[in-house]
C-alpha cells in the first residue's frame, strides 16, 4: 500500500524488486517498506464493527440451552457474542468478549480458574451467587461481580432460586493474543466451604469513603468482588444532584478498587453512566473498546454514523475510535448504562487518546 506523502512508504514495484521479496520470503522475512503503511495507520483502524444485541431477540435461544446442553458437559452453558469483524478470535469488541449464561435453580457449575480476568452483570433471576476463592457472594439484578485472573470461582442458582441469565465478560481475546492463557480445574471440582460468612468482601469493603483498619489486601484487583446496583444507582443520582456531568458521557462514575482508587482489574475496566430524562450527550472517541448494557430505561446511540435504538438488558459495542453519542428517549425517567472496557491496558501503556466532535454543534450526521 503506497502513499505519496513525503514520510510515508512510496515504493513502486519492479521486476527487479518482486524478485527480491520472493528471495526475502525463502529465509521468512520481508521488506518493511510494503507493508510499513498498513501495519501504522494514521489513526486506528478497527476491525471491529458497532453492533446492537437486542435481548429480545436473544433470550429465548439463551433459554432454548438448558434443554440441550449441561453445565457439566459445557463447562459454562453460554452463548456469546460474535463481532462479525472479530469472528476469527470470538471477540464481541476489539480484544474482549461477552456472552449470556443461563443456570437452572439448583445447578452449580464447576470451579476453574484461567489467567483471563472475568466480570458478571446479572440480568434476571433470583437466587444466583458467585464463589472466589471461597467468598460466597449472592447475587440480585444490576449487581456487577468480579472474578480476577488465577482466581478459583464457581456459579450456580439455590435450588428455591428462578432461573438467572447474566452477562459474562472476559478478556479472553486479549490474554490469547499475548500467548500467556492459562486454564484449570478444581482438583475437587468444587471449592471447599471456606468459613466465610456469606457477602463478606462487599460488607468489608464496601463502606463509602472507609476502610479497615486492620485487613490488608497486595493483590493487583480490588477485594470487593460484589457491586451492588442500589447503592450504585443511588451513588449516580447524588452525583447528578451535585454536578452537570459530562457533555459526552452525562452522569459517569468508574467502579474502582477501593484499596488504589484505580480500575477493578489489571485488565477490564467497568462504569455505569445516567442519562437525564431527555439529555442528548454530545459525540467524540476515543481509544479503548467498550462493552454497553442497558440497565435501565430506553433510548439511542450513534456510533459511527449509525443509530441504535435500545432498552433495558440489550447490549451494544463501540469499536475503538469510533464516534459515538447517547440519548435518553424518555422525557420522565433516567437511563443507565452499565459498561465494561480494556482502558486499564490502553491507559497503563500510554495509549490513551479523546476526541470531540467539532461539527454538527457535536452532533453525528446520521445514515439514511
Amino acid at each position: 500500500m503506497r502513499e505519496d506523502i513525503v514520510g510515508r512508504a512510496n515504493v513502486e514495484d519492479t521486476p527487479e524488486l518482486r524478485a527480491y521479496y520472493k528471495d526475502l520470503e525463502t529465509f521468512e522475512a520481508g521488506a518493511l517498506w510494503t507493508v510499513a503503511n498498513k501495519i501504522e495507520p494514521w489513526q486506528p483502524q478497527s476491525a471491529s464493527v458497532p453492533v446492537l444485541w437486542r435481548y429480545n431477540d436473544l433470550r429465548e435461544h439463551v433459554l432454548r440451552s438448558l434443554d440441550l446442553v449441561s453445565p457439566e458437559k459445557a463447562g459454562r452453558r453460554v452463548i456469546y457474542l460474535n463481532n462479525p469483524g472479530r469472528r476469527d478470535v470470538s471477540a464481541a469488541v476489539g480484544w474482549l468478549y461477552s456472552g449470556l449464561q443461563v443456570m437452572h435453580p439448583g445447578e452449580v457449575a464447576t470451579a476453574h480458574a484461567h489467567s483471563a480476568s472475568a466480570l458478571r452483570f446479572i440480568m434476571e433471576g433470583s437466587g444466583a451467587y458467585t464463589v472466589v476463592d471461597g467468598h460466597k457472594m449472592t447475587l440480585g439484578a444490576r449487581d456487577f461481580v468480579l472474578t480476577p485472573n488465577g482466581t478459583w470461582h464457581e456459579h450456580g442458582v439455590d435450588a428455591n432460586g428462578s432461573t438467572c441469565i447474566w452477562q459474562d465478560g472476559l478478556d479472553i481475546p486479549l490474554v490469547n493474543a499475548l500467548e500467556a492463557n492459562f486454564f484449570a480445574v478444581h482438583p475437587k471440582i468444587q471449592q471447599e466451604e471456606s468459613g466465610y460468612p456469606v457477602d463478606d468482601m462487599t460488607k468489608t469493603w464496601g463502606n463509602p469513603g472507609l476502610r479497615p483498619a486492620s485487613t490488608r489486601w497486595s493483590k493487583g484487583y480490588s477485594p470487593m468482588f460484589k457491586y451492588e446496583w442500589e447503592p450504585t444507582y443511588d451513588s449516580l443520582r447524588k452525583y447528578a444532584a451535585a454536578s452537570d456531568g459530562s457533555p459526552y458521557d452525562g452522569i459517569l462514575m468508574n467502579y474502582v478498587n477501593p484499596i488504589s482508587g484505580g480500575h477493578v482489574m489489571q485488565t477490564i475496566g467497568a462504569s455505569m453512566q445516567m442519562l437525564r430524562p431527555g439529555e442528548q450527550t454530545k459525540s467524540h472517541r476515543h481509544t479503548g473498546s467498550f462493552i454497553y448494557q442497558v440497565a435501565k430505561g430506553a433510548g439511542y446511540s450513534i456510533i459511527g454514523g449509525k443509530r441504535f435504538e435500545w432498552q433495558e438488558r440489550d447490549i451494544f459495542c463501540v469499536p475503538s475510535w469510533a464516534w459515538h453519542e447517547h440519548g435518553n428517549l424518555s422525557k420522565s425517567e433516567d437511563a443507565c448504562l452499565f459498561c465494561f472496557n480494556d482502558l486499564p491496558v490502553i491507559e497503563g501503556l500510554g495509549f490513551y487518546r479523546e476526541e470531540a466532535y467539532g461539527d454538527n454543534a457535536g452532533h453525528q450526521s446520521v445514515a439514511a
